[in-house]
């Protein structure tokens, strides 16, 4: 007489398992906001960026522009290209701290203004892709090492200034313009002014680190920067923004139909940092830590349906090699102890096969064929074969 079963064996996993497995999740997605909530907050302390005026940091230079105002030089701060050409006047200086940055657009319009306009502008770390349009006259060359560099030039400022740290940009020049060379660097300058009509002048400098706040009180670099950003009243101090809308190119430079250049660059370096990440928590997750161990099952499965299952996937995948592989693989390991073969020469043709024909001079099939054969063309033929090596083993046991 059958009695009920008094229990049932679940499958599922229980919650202490789920806790199991996603708490490592949890994990990475707390640091993550934790390190979001920490980054907000830093950034919201009024820090500044690097050639910030307002900026105490290293890279900062608060400490020329409290200079410059005690010297009696006001200052405008300029985040847009639209601040900056507002603010310029005849009785101005435009600091330019990354003209690079600017849009060939930006650097159009700025040129043009500065055109109008008398004073002196003063560019930092002009390179390639701002030169041929704000300083036509000057090419870059390679690049050198920020050192102190004597002025080797007429140029007053410099002159008074002595050595300075200066490197960064060095630019070509033409030979017999009426410009001033300063600071080589392996015969380049690293400071250049081109005197412009009126009283106008443009000064490329070939790094700012003569602004930063810890490089002031080095060499000549106070008197220096001083000089060239105090020889005017007013001075504007113009930081190339993001957030600036003169950035945009024009509809005829077809950018308009760009969705991604409508998207602001931090959003993009955002995604890719996601995107790693979320490839390292999927090698995390999916790494190996050695060969695969067999485990129970939670059920017990009959040999004939595990057998028909992998028969099926073998038929799905049209797998007739594997399959013929498996059924003589079978069949030889377990004819090898019926032929006092050892197992481990079950698979050798030079010893099996000997054997087995010592036991069955006389059979009717090709015992190298059939153990050791080619895989079957077709289904019919691997039917054939599975028929084979039953009639053999079975003529073997009974030999």
């Amino acid at each position: 007489m059958n009695r009920p079963a008094t229990g049932t064996t679940s499958t599922a996993l229980t919650p202490g398992q789920h806790w199991t497995r996603a708490r490592g999740a949890a994990l990475v997605l707390v640091l993550v906001l934790i390190g979001g909530i920490v980054l907000a907050t830093v950034q919201s302390t009024g820090s500044h960026g690097a050639l910030d005026p307002r900026s105490t940091d290293p890279h900062g230079s608060r400490a020329v522009a409290e200079l410059l105002r005690a010297r009696g030089v006001t200052i405008t701060l300029a985040t847009t290209l639209d601040e900056a050409t507002a603010a310029t006047d005849g009785e101005s200086t435009l600091l330019v701290t990354a003209p690079d940055l600017l849009t060939e657009t930006q650097q159009v319009t700025l040129r043009r203004t500065l055109a109008g306009a008398a004073g002196r502008t003063v560019l930092l770390g002009p390179g390639m892709p701002s030169l041929p349009t704000l300083a036509p006259d000057v090419t870059s060359a390679t690049s050198a090492p920020v050192e102190s560099l004597a002025p080797s030039c007429t140029l007053e400022a410099a002159t008074r200034a002595g050595s300075a740290e200066l490197g960064g940009e060095r630019y070509l020049t033409d030979p017999g313009a009426d410009i001033d060379a300063c600071y080589p660097s392996d015969g380049l300058p690293t400071l250049v002014r081109l005197p412009g009509p009126d009283a106008t002048d443009t000064v490329l400098l070939g790094s700012p680190d003569i602004l930063y706040n810890d490089r002031l009180d080095q060499q000549g670099n106070a008197s220096l920067a001083l000089q060239l950003l105090g020889s005017r009243a007013h001075l504007v101090w113009y930081l190339p923004s993001l957030s600036d809308t003169s950035a945009v190119d024009a509809p005829d430079d077809d950018t308009t139909g760009n969705f991604f250049a409508l998207i602001p660059s931090g959003w993009l370096w955002g995604t890719l940092q996601l995107a790693l990440a979320a490839l390292l928590a999927a090698l995390w997750r999916g790494r190996r830590l050695g060969p695969l161990v067999t485990e129970r099952l939670p059920v017990a499965v009959r040999a004939s349906e595990a057998t028909e299952g992998r028969a099926r996937l073998y038929r799905k995948a049209n797998a007739r090699d594997r399959a013929a592989t498996v059924l003589r693989t079978a069949t030889r390991t377990r004819l090898a102890p019926a032929l006092g073969v050892p197992v481990q020469d079950a698979h050798s043709p030079e010893r099996l096969l000997p054997a087995l024909s010592a036991r069955l001079p006389e059979t009717a099939s090709d015992p190298g064929h059939l153990l050791f054969g080619p895989a079957p063309a077709d289904d019919a033929t691997l039917i054939r074969l599975a028929d084979q090596l039953d009639a053999l083993e079975r003529e073997v046991r009974t030999s």
